[in-house]
């Protein structure tokens, strides 16, 4: 049997909604009438209507609207409904997986799912056939218009005006022809600017009504938004290739700006310095100007708002497919003084002994990648950081608590995997006396405590037991902790950051790993790209690499030939970032003449196609593909070979945990020699 969302499997009445939901359905009844009345709400209706309801009568008061109406009076026309889709094409793209995905649960349900734009217009319905053609008669249908001004209280408009998540029950609408009504609307935001782009709404009879139905709107949502930031992710990483591609010089000190199809700003580089206009000007997510593919460079320079020149405009197309454009403007403009650096810096925390932190990159996804940690951060979003291991995840981590307004901010990093499953939640959580055996007789504060007005990083939270994933979204959703063996709320006020290198929608499939726990974490996806994906910057970090560990040993920096550089540009990194590193501390311990050579370089760099290095049945060709599982073994078992059989070494070396190289061993049926 499909499970069914919206009404109750106990066939007795709800505590809420059956022995008291016709008392409390003719209490607000009555605070609604007197309303409509009076004009004002009395001191009884401020006491048995939420004051959310009461905030969107008197706005619906101020603005004349007749509280008889019996539907919307206005309905787009099927051409304007073409239009307004073709208009919001990304929101209706973002949201197709979504709806697909519980069409099946709401046949039969009496509920229906909406999708609106921000205007209040209706551009898509799934759901219950009878619902859906009983809300003709309301035009609660595609093309049906429910902003707040012209219908009052309701679900897509009421979460439209005050870009809440918002439910109306039954009396609580304003207009009386639509109380036999129940909804619940949630606002879907721009990734970009934030914006509100459309409202996703439950609406049926009122015997669908349970205070769960926003909570499922609300992660259909979420899973819209992060649908609309993989779309702007890839729209973004196009753009930025295609400029890359583009054969004119850049000075260093130009400011760029990228505009998508739609001229809306999706990257710009020292924008901020120009002098043209204000810094706000420039800023990611503003539309800019509009694009036509007819467009000449001409025209899109004489389209240019006023006061702002640019030293060159490109269109960016991919084929014969308008992407883009990209302005520079005068370096002349810009500050000389601050040009774009190769490198990103952070600063030790105060009061803790550590050294600076610097990330290094200027390859296309890097660049975006450190833009999406800036937002995040600046948004006090919570973050999935994803990627291979070594990539240099939690560098991410600690740029996103870098930007962080409080100076003092807590920066808490946990790795779920070191944890065994009977302890983690204790030090995730908290517990109190004798909570469980080998609880500390005092108590505990768990981490999210901890981190309380800061930064809690969860690095492998893949990892983390499913059963503990319910204490976690419960405590995401709450912004509240419970210690274990303890009822009392503890109010908490935490950015999260999660990390991975695993397939999570992967393990949502298998069951590993809960689909709502994963939507609400994802707000903001930084998806940090392997080092065989970023071009020279190879080159800027065997160099970076190369100049702190020689002056770390207080020899002089060690130069490679171009045939070693060849080799080391060529080679697959299946261990990233920290491979890389570990290669040139290597050499800068042993060489010694200060020239590399191939020949210096590590057997398996120069050659990658040894069966000695690979797992499995035997041999594989160097130019064969791998995917990530298996480029991740091959440089696990290159390791255990390198150390001997040495787990506690080969974990140090890879920069995982001792349980989690246990479990990639026997994942991979890899050999452990000694």
């Amino acid at each position: 049997m499909r499970t069914n969302y919206f009404k109750s499997s106990n066939p007795g009445p709800s505590p809420r909604f059956a022995t008291g939901a016709d008392h409390a359905q003719r209490d607000t009844m009555r605070a609604w009438e007197g309303f409509v009345e009076n004009g004002i709400a009395s001191e009884q209706a401020r006491k048995s209507v939420r004051s959310e309801i009461l905030e969107s009568w008197e706005r619906c008061s101020d603005l004349g609207i007749s509280a008889a109406s019996n539907a919307t009076p206005q309905k787009v026309d099927e051409d304007g409904v073409t239009a307004l889709r073709s208009k919001n094409n990304c929101l209706v793209t973002a949201a197709r997986a979504a709806f697909e995905r519980l069409s099946p649960h709401l046949n039969e349900s009496g509920a229906i799912m909406i999708l609106a734009d921000n205007t209040g217009a209706i551009i898509e319905t799934i759901g219950d056939f009878k619902t859906l053609d009983a809300g003709r008669d309301i035009r609660l249908e595609v093309g049906g218009v429910w902003k707040e001004s012209l219908i009052g209280t309701n679900g897509i408009g009421t979460a439209l005006r005050t870009g809440k998540p918002t439910y109306v029950h039954a009396s609580e609408h304003f207009c009386v022809g639509i109380k036999a009504w129940t909804c619940a609307g949630v606002p879907v935001f721009d990734p970009l600017d934030r914006s509100i782009v459309g409202v996703v709404d439950l609406s049926g009879p009122p015997d669908i009504f349970q205070r769960h139905n926003l909570a499922l709107v609300v992660a259909a949502a979420r899973e819209i938004e992060i649908a609309l930031a993989e779309q702007q992710r890839e729209e973004r990483t196009l753009l930025l290739e295609a400029f890359i591609d583009l054969p004119k010089p850049r000075d260093n000190d130009d400011a760029i700006v990228l505009l998508n199809s739609a001229g809306r700003i999706v990257f710009s580089r020292n924008a901020d310095k120009d002098s043209q206009g204000k810094p706000d000007d420039l800023v990611v997510g503003r539309h800019l100007m509009s694009l036509d593919a007819s467009m000449t460079d001409g025209d899109l320079a004489a389209a240019l708002p006023a006061g702002l020149t640019a030293k060159a405009i490109d269109i960016l197309k991919t084929g014969n497919t308008l992407r883009g454009a990209v302005l520079i403007l005068p370096s002349g403009k810009a500050s000389p003084r601050r040009p774009k650096p190769a490198e990103i810096r952070i600063r030790p925390r105060r009061g803790i002994q550590e050294d600076d932190i610097h990330i290094i990159g200027d390859c296309p996804k890097m660049l975006e990648t450190f833009e999406f940690a800036r937002r995040a951060a600046l948004a006090k979003a919570t973050v999935l950081i994803q990627g291979e291991t070594g990539v240099g995840k939690e560098l991410f981590a600690r740029l996103i608590h870098s930007h962080h307004p409080a100076p003092d901010a807590p920066y808490v990093a946990v790795n779920c995997a070191a944890i065994s499953g009977e302890l983690i939640g204790g030090e995730l959580f908290g517990h109190v006396a004798g909570a469980f055996t080998g609880a500390l007789r005092e108590g505990k504060p768990g981490r999210f405590e901890n981190a309380n007005n800061g930064v809690l990083c969860l690095d492998e939270i893949g990892d983390m037991p499913r059963e503990l994933q319910t204490y976690l979204l419960r405590t995401l959703e709450q912004r509240a902790v419970y210690r274990i063996g303890c009822n009392k709320r503890r109010p908490i006020d935490v950015q999260l950051v999660a990390m991975t290198n695993r397939n999570l929608r992967h393990d949502i499939e298998e069951g590993r790993f809960r689909r709502d726990l994963f939507y609400r974490i994802g707000t903001i996806v930084i998806n940090v790209p392997p080092l065989r994906e970023r071009g020279r910057d190879l080159d800027l970090l065997i160099d970076h690499f190369n100049h702190k560990l020689c002056a770390r040993f207080e020899r002089a920096p060690l130069v490679f030939d171009d045939q070693a550089m060849t080799v080391l540009r060529g080679y697959s990194w299946p261990g990233n970032v920290r491979e890389l590193r570990n290669v040139v501390e290597r050499l800068c311990l042993l060489h010694g003449d200060g020239i590399v050579s191939v020949m210096n370089l590590p057997e398996e760099i120069r050659e990658p196609g040894s069966d000695r290095f690979l797992p499995g049945d035997g041999p594989r060709n160097a130019g064969t593909s791998m995917d990530l599982d298996e480029i991740e073994s091959v440089a696990i078992q290159r390791a255990i070979e390198q150390e001997n059989g040495n787990l506690t070494k080969v974990a140090t070396v890879l920069g995982i945990s001792r349980p989690t190289l246990y479990r990639k061993i026997r994942q991979y049926g890899l050999e452990r020699r000694k």
